[in-house]
């Protein structure tokens, strides 16, 4: 038996022991980045609804996500524990500090993800739950274990497994995909390069140090910058379409979601105009970046709904 079974067992026996192993079991799931993937799955299904919606299908599709997108993140911190452990952002991770064993956190994994796709499929339908295991395992085997370690465009393939949940969203809620659906994704697909490596740029050296080619580790700055800002200026062009595809979408939409990608590229932009220095301006305006990235989605997706 090892150090983390054996720190696990003997403090399970204890309320406070118990309290930190169930936290520890939360943890693993990521809850900070499930909350955004839950939100880009709920809302393409109130807008493929054309906003007739129930609240059971609502909550049975929020269960079912919860449980599939937390399956796959601590199947992730299961494969990164040795990187994570590294770095100083993760380093605390329950896996990474030893305090979960990774047969605990495989066995929790596949009993979360295994319900998940039970309640999908009984409680919605079929195809919402293959499209989950699909996102499961995109996110799994083709990111985390394959295109993370081995490639600085990482992010930009692995991202489709971050644009998948809105397709899930969707197909709960029609049975089928349609050219709105695949904008959406592709909205996604396109935010996440500049989400990250905005990310990445201020957290260079955790990656150095744990060998993650990370493209401002493998290319350096200026063509980290030029490539977030033409991802982010592709935003542009897909936004009008998205618009354009689905009637339930109409001028409000049009001006709200155009502003949005307008000022998500203007401050890649700004980025972009400080060059390859590495001074406080350089770090506040890429965190600003990463920070407005997130403010993005969320209004994205509630510009959906309403």
């Amino acid at each position: 038996m090892n150090k983390a079974s054996n720190i696990g067992l003997s403090s399970l026996g204890t309320l406070s022991g118990l309290r930190t192993f169930l936290a520890d079991l939360v943890s693993l799931t990521k809850p900070r980045v499930m909350s955004l993937l839950l939100v880009s799955t709920c809302c393409p299904l109130v807008l493929a609804a054309g906003g007739s919606v129930s609240m059971s299908t609502v909550w049975w599709l929020l269960v079912g996500g919860a449980l599939v997108t937390g399956s796959a993140s601590a199947i992730n911190c299961i494969w990164d524990r040795d990187i994570d452990a590294i770095m100083a952002r993760t380093s605390n991770r329950p896996l990474a500090a030893g305090r979960l064993s990774v047969m605990t956190a495989a066995a929790f994994s596949f009993i979360i993800g295994t319900a998940g796709l039970l309640v999908l499929a009984l409680q919605l339908n079929v195809h919402a739950a293959a499209a989950a295991l699909f996102g499961h395992l995109f996110y799994t085997i083709i990111y985390t274990v394959w295109l993370k370690r081995s490639t600085p465009q990482n992010i930009v393939i692995g991202g489709a497994a971050g644009a998948i949940p809105p397709l899930v969203g969707w197909v709960a809620a029609t049975g089928s995909l349609n050219l709105t659906a695949f904008l959406i994704f592709m909205v996604v697909f396109l935010w996440t390069p500049p989400h990250f490596w905005a990310l990445a740029l201020n957290k260079n050296e955790d990656y150095q140090k744990a060998g993650v080619p990370m493209m401002p580790v493998v290319a350096g700055r200026t063509p980290t910058h030029n490539q977030m800002l033409l991802y982010a200026l592709s935003l542009i062009p897909v936004t009008i379409l998205l618009v354009l595809s689905d009637a339930n979408l109409g001028a409000f939409s049009m001006s709200l979601l155009l502003a949005l990608a307008t000022i998500f590229a203007f401050k890649n932009y700004q980025l972009k105009c400080i060059g390859d220095v590495d001074s406080p301006e350089h770090t506040k305006k890429a965190w600003d970046v990463f920070g407005f990235s997130l403010i993005y989605l969320s209004l994205f997706f509630a510009c959906l709904v309403v």
